[in-house]
C-alpha cells in the first residue's frame, strides 16, 4: 500500500460517518497531511452543512501549513454554488499545493470540472487512489447519477428448499410462516434505515398487513411504496398509519385513502408498469429502494434487469411446498452466517459495470 493510498483509506473511514445525514449527497472524508502527519480531518456531516473538505481545512490549528500540505479527499470537489460554495475555490483561496482524490463526480455539473479548476490554479493532482473503494461506498448515488433511477435493492427469505410461504389467502386465516429469526430480523431493520424508500405489492399488505417502519434499529423510517391497482388495499391497513408517508400506485384518480401522508400516483397499468414506478419514484427524490415482496413483484424487477443488489436469507427450515423464492443470478460477493440463517449478498453485474 502506498502512502497516498494508506491516507485515503483514512478518508474513506471518515466518509462512512456520513450515512445516513447526506443523502441525496455522497458521503465524502477528507484530511490535510503535514509531513507525514494528519493535522486535519473532516467529513460530510449532513446535507446542507459544509463539505468534507471545507471540515477538514477549518480542523487544521495552525493555517499556516497548509500551504506546505496534501489535501485527501475521497470525492472530486465541487465547483459550482449549491447549498454550500464551491469547494475547489476555498481549496484555492488557501494555497495547497496538492490534492489527492479517489474518484471523479460523476454529477455532470462536476465531473472533471473541479480537477481540471484546480490544475489551471497550479495545484499538483493525483487522482484514481483507491477508485474502486470510493465507488463502492458511494454506489448509490453513481447509480442516482449514471442511470437516473434509484439505486435498487432486493430482499426475501426462504426457506433451505427454496420457499417464501406457504399458500395462504388471507392474515386473518393464517399466519405467514415464520423463516427470520431475531438476529436477521434486526439487520432487516438497520437496512431500512440505510435506504430512503421500502416497496412491496398489494398481496403482500393484504396477507401480511406489515408496517415497513424501523423498529429494532436507530434510524429513520424510510417512505412505503405500495402498489394498490385497484384498490384492494384496506384503508385500516398498517401501511397507511401515521408513522410514515406512502407512496401508493394506482389507476384510480380517486384513490380511497386521504391522508396527508398518503401519496396516490396514477400510472397506465397497460404499459410497462415497473418503468413508469421507476421513473415515478426517481422523480420523487427517493434515491434507493428495499423491496421487500413478494414474490411477483420481487420477479417482475429481476426479469427487467431492474436491481443492483439482492439479500437473501435462507434458513434451514424446509417448507417442502407453498410459494416458490424467486430464481437470480448474480456475483456472490458475500456470506455471512447468522445463526441458523446465512445472509447471502448479491451483486448485479450489468448495472454495475461502471464500477
Amino acid at each position: 500500500m502506498t502512502i497516498d493510498e494508506k491516507y485515503m483509506c483514512r478518508c474513506l473511514q471518515l466518509a462512512r460517518k456520513g450515512e445516513g445525514f447526506v443523502r441525496p449527497n455522497p458521503m465524502v472524508g477528507a484530511i490535510i497531511v503535514h509531513e507525514n502527519r494528519i493535522i486535519g480531518e473532516g467529513y460530510h456531516r449532513k446535507f446542507g452543512e459544509p463539505h468534507a473538505e471545507v471540515n477538514a481545512i477549518n480542523a487544521v490549528i495552525d493555517p499556516s501549513l497548509l500551504k506546505e500540505s496534501t489535501l485527501y479527499v475521497s470525492l472530486e470537489p465541487c465547483t459550482h454554488y449549491g447549498k454550500t460554495p464551491p469547494c475547489t475555490e476555498f481549496i484555492i483561496s488557501k494555497k495547497i499545493p496538492r490534492v489527492v482524490i479517489a474518484t471523479m463526480d460523476p454529477n455532470p455539473m462536476i465531473s472533471g470540472k473541479g480537477i481540471q479548476r484546480m490544475r489551471n490554479a497550479g495545484i499538483e493532482i493525483n487522482e484514481g487512489v483507491l477508485e474502486k473503494e470510493a465507488k463502492e461506498l458511494n454506489r448509490v448515488f453513481f447509480v442516482n447519477q449514471l442511470c437516473k433511477r434509484p439505486y435498487i435493492i432486493l430482499k426475501w427469505a426462504q426457506s433451505s428448499d427454496g420457499y417464501i410461504d406457504i399458500i395462504r389467502s388471507s392474515l386473518a386465516e393464517t399466519p405467514p410462516v415464520k423463516i427470520s429469526n431475531e438476529i436477521t430480523e434486526t439487520i432487516v431493520h438497520k437496512f431500512r434505515t440505510q435506504v430512503q424508500g421500502i416497496m412491496v405489492g398489494t398481496n403482500t399488505v393484504i396477507k401480511d398487513n406489515p408496517r415497513l417502519t424501523v423498529r429494532k434499529w436507530f434510524g429513520e423510517n424510510p417512505i412505503r411504496i405500495v402498489i394498490d391497482r385497484t384498490c384492494k388495499i384496506p384503508s385500516d391497513a398498517h401501511i397507511f398509519n401515521d408513522e410514515a408517508k406512502t407512496l401508493v400506485f394506482t389507476e384510480y384518480s380517486d384513490y380511497h385513502v386521504k391522508k396527508e401522508n398518503v401519496k396516490p400516483v396514477v400510472i397506465d397499468f397497460s404499459e410497462n408498469a415497473t418503468a413508469q414506478i421507476i421513473k415515478h419514484i426517481y422523480e420523487e427524490n427517493i434515491g434507493s429502494v428495499l423491496i421487500e415482496g413478494g414474490n411477483r413483484l420481487l420477479t417482475s424487477f429481476i426479469s427487467e434487469n431492474l436491481w443492483d443488489e439482492a439479500y437473501i436469507e435462507i434458513s434451514s427450515k424446509e417448507l417442502k411446498n407453498g410459494i416458490k423464492a424467486p430464481h437470480i443470478e448474480g456475483d456472490k460477493i458475500q456470506i455471512k452466517q447468522y445463526l441458523d440463517s446465512f445472509q447471502i449478498h448479491l451483486k448485479n453485474k450489468i448495472s454495475r459495470n461502471f464500477l
